[in-house]
């Protein structure tokens, strides 16, 4: 198998991590990559926020829901949408100005196109930074949990209208040794669609998730006593969960300030 294939096949997710920096070398090579990763236009409606201050780690940590891990991990990267740097430059650089006078057009605020691909830049160099992470030995993880408790995050990262978080990443060297067993993905027949979408419904659903479902019932962790199914995990895991509340909320007031101010 290609070496790349083989990196992407047996990726998995490193929360524990051996107390050990990462090399300021390997830093700059996986910044490097980071940065080759596809973007509209070429315009990088990104930014990433590395978090060294050790308090920042803590309040970061806390804000999401309490991961030690994060103020723990060598290397926290934390993804913005980020379209406040062009509207700076658009601005600061005369370009407004030029095009009013010349009636070429008027300054147009960014909207929710804009925080779509400005989130699709930041979400794809993520993934360009866990690969590369990856290639170099180190582990990562991506914290969802950032996206909660906006206003706490928005205060402690100070951040402007047009920035908002995307995703972190926490890097570290893997704790653990040796070959771990990789969580089951479904199968490709039941993600690929062709040419329209087909709308899955309960016999797809259990075709997908049977390994998941099987894993589960092995380890004794669906509801139920163990007699649930995989969608009464997630449905009351997941689903109808406090921090998806939260989430939905947090995501909602990031939204509207973004478009509102």
């Amino acid at each position: 198998m290609h070496e790349t294939l083989q990196l992407l096949n047996n990726r998995r997710s490193v929360r524990s991590f051996e107390d050990r920096i990462i090399e300021p070398e390997a830093v700059i090579q996986l910044k490097e990559a980071t940065l080759r990763a596809p973007t509209a236009g070429n315009m990088a409606l990104y930014s990433i926020v590395e978090v060294h201050d050790s308090s920042k780690k803590e309040k970061l940590a806390k804000i999401c829901d309490e991961q030690s891990m994060i103020e723990k991990a060598p290397l926290v990267w934390v993804f913005l949408a980020d379209m406040q740097k062009w509207v700076n430059y658009f601005y600061e650089s005369g370009a407004v100005d030029r095009a009013a006078k010349a009636n070429l057009a008027s300054f147009r605020k960014p909207g929710l196109g804009d925080l779509h691909l400005c989130l699709q830049d930041a979400v794809i160099a993520a993934q360009n930074a866990v690969v590369a992470a990856e290639a170099l030995g180190i582990g990562s993880c991506y914290i969802g949990d950032v996206i909660e408790h906006f206003e706490q995050l928005r205060e402690l990262l100070e951040l402007k209208q047009y920035t908002i978080p995307a995703c972190m990443l926490i890097f570290g060297y893997p704790k653990a040794k040796g070959p771990v067993r990789l969580t089951p993905r479904c199968p490709q027949d039941t993600i690929f669609m062709q040419d329209r979408y087909m709308e899955p419904h309960l016999e797809q659903m259990e075709r997908a998730y049977r390994v998941h479902e099987e894993d589960r019932r092995r380890s004794q962790s669906l509801p139920y006593q163990n007699t649930g199914t995989l969608a009464d995990y997630y449905y009351l895991r997941k689903h109808t969960s406090s921090f998806m509340e939260e989430m939905n909320r947090s995501t909602t007031v990031m939204f509207d300030w973004w478009c509102k101010g």
